[in-house]
């Protein structure tokens, strides 16, 4: 425990045969109980989990007879540990890759009242571009401004980053039951927590790479990703700004993507193929482009500009810590 709040920490894992035991025995003492969440491994995790498990009372070991991927896997252990009611819940991947020094950083925030939920970030340490691979760094950059939209937290960087940790007041509230299966998983609760205005905050932790194997198909997780964070931005508006408590920035949002995509974009098509074909620049067709799209322009960052204000309170900053 630490001030008298009981803490558990899921580690999915799915064929980490070489890196699993060094995963569960550098788990820090203050934890009290160790949920593994086996996604049906084809190697030996499953066998060196069991043998460690005789040896450490903390660890439990959910084994999936299927593999069910990341999420689901994260949502069964969200779901034990609600069971036991441990009141932080915290992940610590399988492959050795989120160093536990770290881990009283990423708690502490919720013990100390602050927040709901705090996710790691690698990109505070000085040593980020060094360690991070440069195509995950770019990537990272662009699924942060992605997810900066889907989610409302302006504020959040490194949203890929799975360390993370949730109060059981968030977790009952959520509904993690239907957590997103795969990758993305990250996105999915940030955008739920944030239709129910739940605080978090960032804390910095370590960077490590070199051993663990990634099962991600890059362009397919980038394609899939990115259709994901859409329909979740949809979500979130329709529950925060319409369901939940009606806010004008839907309209602004709306009109934006009415002028844009419904009446800007034909008529840049019609305009290049009159062009291109009859050598033509019709001049009405070129007004009613240009005015639509700077309505749709202003309308979008209107919208933005109103959003961000309206969850600026929801992202502790350092200068907000007691």
């Amino acid at each position: 425990m630490i001030r008298n709040k009981k803490i558990a920490v899921v580690v999915p894992a799915y064929n980490e045969e070489h890196l699993i035991a060094e995963t569960l025995l550098g788990i820090p003492k203050f934890v009290d109980r160790i949920i593994v969440v086996n996604d049906a491994s084809q190697d030996s995790t499953a066998k060196i989990i069991n043998k460690l498990k005789k040896k450490n009372k903390r660890i439990i070991h959910i084994e999936h007879k299927k593999n069910k991927g990341l999420g689901a896997s994260l949502s069964d252990g969200y779901l034990k540990s609600m069971e036991l009611r441990y009141n932080i819940t915290a992940v610590m991947a399988g492959d050795n890759q989120m160093d536990p020094n770290d881990l009283k950083n990423v708690v502490m925030p919720i013990v100390e009242g602050e927040v709901d939920y705090v996710k790691g970030n690698r990109l505070f340490a000085n040593d980020v571009a060094k360690v991070m691979p440069r195509y995950r760094l770019v990537g990272n950059a662009i699924a942060t401004f992605l997810t900066k939209f889907a989610t409302g937290y302006w504020g959040v960087l490194d949203p890929q980053c799975g360390y993370t940790a949730i109060s059981r007041r968030a977790l009952e509230r959520i509904n993690i039951k239907t957590l997103k299966k795969g990758y993305g998983y990250n996105a999915d609760i940030l955008t739920r927590l944030n239709i129910f205005n739940f605080r978090i905050a960032d804390a910095e932790v370590k960077p490590v790479y070199g051993r663990e194997k990634s099962g991600i198909k890059f362009f397919r997780y980038v394609v899939d990703v990115c259709w994901f964070l859409l329909k979740l931005f949809i979500k979130r508006l329709w529950q925060k700004y319409v369901v939940r408590d009606f806010h004008p920035l839907v309209f602004f949002y709306l009109m934006s993507f009415t002028n844009l995509i419904l009446v800007a974009l034909p008529l840049l098509i019609r305009f290049f193929y009159m062009y291109i074909k009859y050598g033509l620049a019709p001049q009405t067709t070129l007004i009613i482009l240009t005015f639509s799209a700077t309505i749709g322009f202003f309308s979008f960052f209107f919208a933005t500009w109103m959003d961000m204000e309206s969850n600026k309170s929801l992202m502790l900053k350092s200068s907000d810590k007691i």
